[in-house]
């Protein structure tokens, strides 16, 4: 290895940063450096960091590691004991040049002895996206962080802690950002943030998240299509709903936060809807964009909950009728109020995340057999694959070139993905 890799585990705001931290890294002058850029969602995110910095040490022990991200940021100690870290970077600092310039002219970085530790108060950071790319090498599809952090204090969550609080990028930067990814060859734009939907509220005017989407498609219409990423049911605003309903170019795919399905678990998580307002958010996007798909994050095994409790997040998924379903098994984040209280057994956890998962599999099959027959607009992307507008995976039947969108018919389903014709 000579130029930097960055390795980013977890969310897609990791995934928009990966490209930007590489620049960053090699501008300064490194060489030999992996930027491991972690997520601090649950235990077993940070453990796979853990391992996958001490396989790439193993690997070239003279490697530099920089280990940046939220779990960087929240436990930043953790990692500055590990042997095989050169440097810990908060994500606060992780966005300015000036910390990968200091980095690279450090003597003594990437030898053995004190890991550097560069880790700020990231509740006391106030300015959005510095670091935004131009193009994305490793992806067909590119995504644009409108805003950073979150106001919300859920019992489970992490991370507020490692993102801060909520601030947005002003509309104007977003569009130009936009149209660049488009000249540069982006068929489709992925709106992402920690908490998407919170989006301007700390902006002059309070501009929502439906106004900047239909903003972006006025200004910008070379752009084929612009989705999002994972949205809050409840703050979900008018004008959203109806550049849902009557906007093409926005894609009819949503990813909910619904976490629970029973109300007196998701009053103890400290979320801010109910199981009948869930499933009226629900029927409401039904109604205003026939065919809409949807998928959802729901917790297995929270604490206090029982069978019962559980069996209601399983009807919700059900009720819902969602297509994807990202089950995450509950786990204690220290420093949360969630991990103060009464737990669930391991044993049982592991059981009923299971359950989840089949659930969710048995879901996907459902949407995937409904979709036989239909004509779907797919975005190619590399190997064959591609994804139509309701984020359903596809494989090609021949090569097509990467980043275009060919409409095509779905001859059938492998039991995970679409088969086109």
């Amino acid at each position: 290895m000579t130029a930097p890799e960055v390795l980013s585990f977890g969310c897609r705001l990791n995934a928009l940063e990966g490209d930007a931290l590489r620049a960053m890294a090699a501008e300064a002058g490194l060489k030999r450096t992996l930027v491991v850029n972690t997520c601090a969602v649950t235990a077993e995110a940070v453990r796979q960091a853990r391992q996958a910095i001490r396989r790439a040490k193993r690997a070239d022990p003279d490697l530099g590691v920089i280990v940046t991200g939220c779990a960087a940021q929240t436990d930043p100690e953790a990692f500055a004991r590990m042997a095989e870290v050169a440097a810990v970077v908060g994500n606060g600092e992780k966005v300015r040049r000036q910390t990968w310039d200091a980095l690279a002219q450090a003597p003594d970085f990437g030898l053995a002895g004190e890991a550097q530790v560069r880790v700020g108060d990231i509740m006391a950071v106030r300015e959005t996206s510095p670091h935004l790319a131009d193009r994305f090498s490793a992806h067909t599809r590119a995504f644009v962080e409108v805003q950073n952090g979150c106001d919300h204090r859920c019992t489970f969550c992490i991370i507020p802690y490692g993102r801060g609080n909520s601030r947005s990028v002003p509309m104007g930067a977003v569009v130009a950002q936009v149209r660049r990814l488009v000249e540069a060859g982006h068929a489709e734009v992925v709106l992402t943030g920690v908490d998407l939907t919170s989006y301007g509220a700390d902006l002059p005017g309070a501009p929502t998240l439906g106004r900047l989407a239909r903003t972006i498609l006025r200004q910008v219409p070379e752009l084929s299509r612009l989705r999002l990423s994972s949205i809050d049911a409840l703050e979900a605003d008018r004008e959203l709903k109806a550049a849902l309903a009557e906007e093409a170019r926005l894609m009819p795919h949503l990813h909910l936060s619904l976490q629970a399905g029973d109300d007196l678990i998701l009053k103890r998580m400290r979320r801010r809807h109910s199981r009948a307002e869930a499933l009226a958010f629900v029927a409401e996007l039904r109604r205003l964009r026939p065919g809409v798909v949807l998928g959802a994050d729901l917790i297995a095994g929270f604490p206090t909950e029982t069978e019962a409790q559980f069996r209601a997040t399983l009807s919700l998924a059900e009720e819902a009728g969602l297509a994807f379903l990202h089950a995450f098994p509950f786990s204690p984040r220290p420093g949360t109020p969630a991990a103060r209280m009464p737990q669930v057994a391991p044993a049982e956890i592991a059981q009923r995340a299971r359950r989840l998962r089949a659930k969710g599999a048995d879901l996907l099959r459902r949407h995937l057999s409904a979709e036989v027959g239909a004509r779907r607009t797919v975005l190619v992307e590399a190997g064959g694959r591609g994804h139509t507008e309701h984020f359903t995976p596809v494989r090609l039947a021949r090569e097509l070139p990467r980043g275009s969108l060919h409409a095509l018919r779905v001859a059938g389903h492998d039991g995970t993905r679409l088969i086109a014709a």
